[in-house]
């Protein structure tokens, strides 16, 4: 019956099936402990995506809260921000003092026509602007007073250079947002201030609009240029006219606006060059012819005030002549006027003189020399080592001897010299009758009036 073999036949099947079913089972194993593990990895990626996905709803709604709140923010600063820019609108007068000028019976009203000059400017300007009741005027006057004063003296629109000053300060008391500057000597010093002035304003949101009075001067014609090619800066700058305007600033484009009412259209003119000049002359004296076509103050500010008169000293001789000199001129009525300007900055101030008393201070010799710079411009800065006098107490016409053997020495800056209080001389004091008296001038012959006659038989150029 092949029992025997059947039998090893069954048992090879049945070891090839346990073997069978043991591979299954270690298969089976190896794959669950495989998709275990994938499993684990999924579950733990699930949870990542879950915290990840509230994280980012709660980041989400953080944001929208922020941005809410941010929006809100925005909105209150854009109301805020517009209420700024509204508010406290203003209007700037710029105006170059030594050019548009005010009207002569504003300015001989002295303080009061100052005030009542600031209220006519104030009012002028309000009228062209729609929200008059909410604008506030801020004018600027910058000028070289002692200048413009002197010009305005011999323009003879005003009786004295008080008048001016006065109008200064009624014109600064009329209103607090109103100010009459005075930069002194150069032209610089008023430009530099209005340019720079004007700059800072203009980026400015409430500064409305800046008129500037410089319709005299086409020094501006390039600042208006520079600042014009700004659209919004275009609009909102005016040249306020005096005088008709230069055709270099109206070539700018410029907006132009007038108020007749208020300022002057005509320049300061040399008036009292013109009278003298046409009044026959009274001295047999010889002196410089000068040109009898009116001066214009506009074209002098440019470069120096205009000059004082000239006090020369006394002469060692002849006083009868100089007597009858003084008393022709008395008889006129009109002041006299030097017929010579020796440049930029003019004649020096006369300086009344007691000739006995400068030769007392003159007689003073070595240490006992009075200091200059002691008692002309304060304390000396050399203290105790000068070896001129300190401790001695001059008198006010002591003072004024003082004063004139200083400007005996010429100042080192000549013509050019912008201080105003200078101690020293910016031409010849010793010229008398057309001749340097000073035995050892320090002056150079062209700091003398054409034709004076020098030491050693020069002359100075005519």
């Amino acid at each position: 019956m092949d029992f025997i073999p059947r039998y090893r036949e069954y048992q090879a099947s049945r070891d090839q099936t346990e073997k069978l079913v043991k591979d299954l089972m270690i298969f089976g194993e190896r794959i669950e402990s495989t998709y275990r593990q994938e499993n684990q990895t999924l579950i733990q990626r699930l949870q990542n995506t879950q915290f990840d996905y509230e994280d980012s709803v709660n980041s989400r709604r953080e944001l929208q809260a922020r941005i809410k709140d941010l929006e809100s923010q925005l909105s209150f600063l854009t109301q805020d921000n517009t209420i700024l820019q509204h508010r406290n609108p203003y209007v700037l007068v710029l105006i170059d003092g030594d050019g548009l000028i005010f009207k002569d019976h504003l300015i001989k009203q002295g303080l009061e026509g100052g005030k009542k000059a600031a209220y006519a400017l104030r009012q002028a300007v309000l009228a062209q602007c729609t929200n008059a009741h909410d604008t506030e005027v801020v004018a600027k006057i910058v000028a070289n007073l002692g200048g413009l004063a002197k010009a305005m003296r011999r323009d003879a629109c005003v009786d004295s250079e008080i008048d001016l000053k006065e109008f200064m300060l009624g014109f600064t008391q009329a209103k607090a947002s109103f100010d009459f500057i005075d930069v002194g000597y150069g032209k610089e010093r008023a430009d530099s201030k209005i340019r720079e002035t004007a700059s800072f304003n203009l980026r400015n949101y409430n500064c409305k609009q800046i008129l500037l009075g410089v319709s005299h001067d086409a020094g501006y014609a390039p600042y208006l240029d520079e600042i014009l090619r700004d659209e919004s800066a275009r609009q909102r700058v005016t040249v306020l006219e005096g005088v008709p305007t230069v055709k270099e600033i109206e070539a700018t484009g410029v907006s132009i606006i007038g108020f007749d009412e208020i300022f002057r259209a005509e320049k300061l003119l040399d008036r009292i060059t013109t009278t003298t000049i046409a009044t026959p002359s009274m001295s047999t004296a010889s002196t410089p012819s000068i040109s009898a076509a009116p001066i214009s103050y506009a074209t002098i500010t440019q470069k120096a005030s205009p000059p004082p008169q000239l006090t020369l000293p006394l002469a060692p001789k002849a006083p009868a002549a100089a007597k009858a000199t003084s008393t022709a001129i008395r008889t006129t009525g009109k002041p006299a006027l030097p017929a010579w300007n020796p440049g930029a900055r003019g004649l020096d101030p006369p300086i009344p003189l007691s000739q006995n008393v400068l030769d007392q201070v003159k007689k003073r010799k070595d240490s006992d020399k009075l200091c200059n710079n002691h008692y002309l411009r304060g304390p000396c800065s050399k203290g105790d080592s000068c070896c001129f006098e300190h401790d001695y107490r001059p008198n006010q016409e002591e003072i004024r001897a003082i004063q004139f053997l200083a400007r005996l020495n010429p100042c080192t800056n000549g013509q050019d010299c912008d201080v105003d209080n200078c101690i020293y001389g910016h031409h010849c004091p010793s010229v008398v009758n057309g001749v340097c008296t000073h035995p050892y001038c320090k002056f150079h012959s062209h700091e003398h009036p054409p034709g004076t006659k020098l030491k050693g038989g020069k002359k100075a150029p005519e």
